[in-house]
């Protein structure tokens, strides 16, 4: 097994919660904007059972999806297990069955004695990371599998393979356009093609099928993309999958920084793949991207460079790294002509998830929110203590620092204003010693410094967890 009493990201503010409960929420300060109605929803990994083998946040653990209900000035609190057949036949059980993806044991996937023949020498499913709505759908995502669907009380309606047009699923980080209202996704896959890409119109129909993107010739790990008008960026680090060492015993991954950094950008139209090459980096997460005008003042084109702004780091960590860990926001300019990648650092630090207002996806943003761990934080993988907002027009940067660990902030537009980043950031906040119940703050984005609006008292412990989106109720 796993050890529980010593795995930094089975402890503390990280400790999994095993049960599910739905009870009232009381405001403890402030009062909440009464434009708010709706649901704030996050997903991130709590395993059922404990571990075996290994244990390896972020990428491992079983699915369970939060939503703090906002209503008439009334709030509640629900969580739900997703509910994949791996978890159903562990409970069955009374014990893990699955190894974990590091533990050396991927040979020693369970039997069809253990799971039946429909689960026998299958990988865990997982859809643990992030939770979405589109067309009507509210997924939690996996990494690169098929997503489950939730019903309105987060219960687990089944897989979602968009009526069979994408049966191998997707990753955990698709992009919905704003002005066309399509979904856009990839997924990476452990065998040729290796790498595809899919457009998903507004009303859930697979408009374009899996489709290849030429030049990728093994399986490498890519967990977020990036969308502007015309293009789908892919950034492509040298963290590959190495199956037949897993069988052997050993990693499932591989860090090769030797073999550079690619950035394939797809266009929409499904016109050729176009790549550029630069110094090796990690990204886990990518805020925006934009395709740059004309100096004249001309349209952006297919060929005009691209702005991208997101969290870079020295090595994927995880215990992969060759040296020190490092990490920065970062804007980089990405020629798909020249082929080129050019960095400009804006604050070196501990930082990560890096969101927008979700309205200006694909265009032109000004701020950008991250979690940011100041000094006195823990120093783990995944625990912020502040929110920190980047003004990308002056350079400057707001911060709110919280006596807990927050997590990603996700955006609550104002309802009726189209204006950019009218609105709120919204974060649940957790006791680094993982005891008392937690707390969601709704921070004005015109003034994260001044702190919580509102500050709601959440009925029970939430563990650190990944991403959420705010879901608005009148859609």
């Amino acid at each position: 097994m796993a050890d529980m009493s010593h795995d930094e990201h089975l402890l503390g503010a990280f400790r999994p919660t095993l049960d599910e409960v739905d009870l009232p929420a009381t405001v403890i300060s402030g009062v909440l904007p009464p434009e708010l109605d709706g649901e704030y929803l996050r997903n991130g990994p709590n395993p059922r059972f404990t571990p075996v083998g290994s244990y390896l946040y972020p990428l491992e653990g079983d699915g369970m999806v939060h939503a703090v209900m906002l209503r008439d000035g009334q709030v509640r609190y629900r969580n739900r297990f997703v509910r994949t057949p791996m978890i159903e036949r562990e409970e069955a059980a009374g014990h893990v069955l699955w190894p974990g993806l590091m533990s050396g044991r991927a040979g020693q996937l369970p039997t069809a004695e253990e799971v039946g023949p429909d689960l026998a020498g299958s990988f865990r499913d997982m859809p643990d990371i992030n939770v979405v709505r589109h067309s009507g759908r509210v997924m939690a995502m996996a990494e690169g599998s098929t997503p489950f669907c939730l019903g309105p009380d987060l219960a687990t309606l089944g897989r979602e393979t968009f009526d069979g047009a994408l049966p191998v699923g997707m990753t955990a980080h698709p992009k919905i356009d704003p002005v066309t209202g399509e979904m856009l996704v990839f997924c990476y896959m452990l065998e040729a093609p290796y790498l595809t890409w899919s457009i998903i119109d507004r009303t859930g129909r697979v408009v374009r099928a899996d489709t290849p993107v030429a030049g990728v010739d093994r399986p490498v790990m890519i967990h977020d993309m990036a969308l502007t008008e015309h293009s789908v960026v892919l950034v492509l680090s040298p963290l590959f999958f190495d199956v037949m060492a897993a069988m052997r015993g050993g990693s499932m991954l591989s860090w090769e920084p030797d073999e550079g950094t690619r950035v394939a950008i797809v266009p929409r139209d499904g016109s050729p793949v176009r790549w550029a090459h630069g110094d090796t980096f990690w990204t886990w997460h990518m805020a925006n991207a934009f395709s740059r005008p004309g100096q004249d003042g001309s349209p952006s084109s297919v060929d005009s460079p691209i702005v991208l702004d997101m969290v870079q780091h020295s090595d994927p960590g995880m215990g992969m790294g060759r040296g020190t860990h490092t990490s920065a926001f970062v804007r980089t300019t990405v020629d798909p002509v020249a082929g080129t990648i050019a960095h400009e650092e804006i604050e070196a630090g501990r930082l990560e998830f890096p969101r927008i207002d979700d309205r200006r996806l694909g265009s032109a943003h000004r701020r950008v929110a991250v979690g940011y761990r100041t000094a006195t934080a823990p120093a783990v993988m995944g625990a912020f203590d502040a929110v920190r907002v980047f003004d990308t027009a002056t350079g400057s940067a707001q911060q709110w620092t919280s006596d807990g660990l927050v997590g990603e902030p996700s955006f609550a537009p104002r309802p009726g204003s189209t204006a950019p980043d009218d609105g709120w950031w919204l974060d649940i906040v957790a006791d680094p010693a993982g005891v008392a119940p937690s707390r969601l703050v709704v921070l004005d984005a015109a003034d994260v410094s001044a702190g919580p609006v509102a500050t709601v008292q959440l009925p029970v412990r939430v563990p650190l967890g990944l991403h959420g989106n705010w879901l608005p109720g009148q859609e």
